[in-house]
């Protein structure tokens, strides 16, 4: 179990990548292109809070897991997030822009804020709870 929650992270970056390497519409187009549009553009805001969050999970298996590892984690989301934009600026059929970046990186933050205080600081007790027991059983 331990493995799995140590390359979990590295999957969904390989997924990531993929995804961003094909057109925008690839995967699923809805037929109405506004709505279409709004959805895909607020997932920036899930989609690398959700690697943070992975990075997280993956720490928790460590021994000495440490406030100072959460913040590693979420420049190494935020990393990600650049290097993904700088990725799409090379795809034909996709775009990278700076709004797009902003958006990964409050996606990463907001996903931080709860997950860091919920397990350092005993904020939001279930999610706490349920953080700390997932660390009893992935050790």
């Amino acid at each position: 179990m331990k493995v799995f929650f140590r390359l979990l992270p590295f999957l969904y970056m390989a997924l990531i990548w993929v995804l961003s390497s094909m057109p925008a519409d690839a995967v699923v187009a809805l037929p109405d292109q506004g709505v279409d549009r709004f959805i895909k553009e607020s997932l920036h805001l899930v989609e690398f809070g959700i690697l943070y969050a992975l990075l997280f999970l993956a720490g928790l298996t460590l021994r000495d897991f440490r406030p100072a590892m959460s913040f590693i984690f979420m420049g190494v989301a935020i990393l990600y997030g650049l290097v993904d934009e700088i990725h799409q600026s090379f795809v034909p059929y996709r775009s990278a822009t700076l709004i797009d970046f902003v958006k990964d990186t409050i996606g990463v933050l907001a996903f931080s804020h709860f997950m860091h205080h919920a397990y350092f600081s005993g904020k939001f007790g279930k999610l706490g709870e349920w953080l700390k027991g997932l660390r009893e059983r992935v050790r």
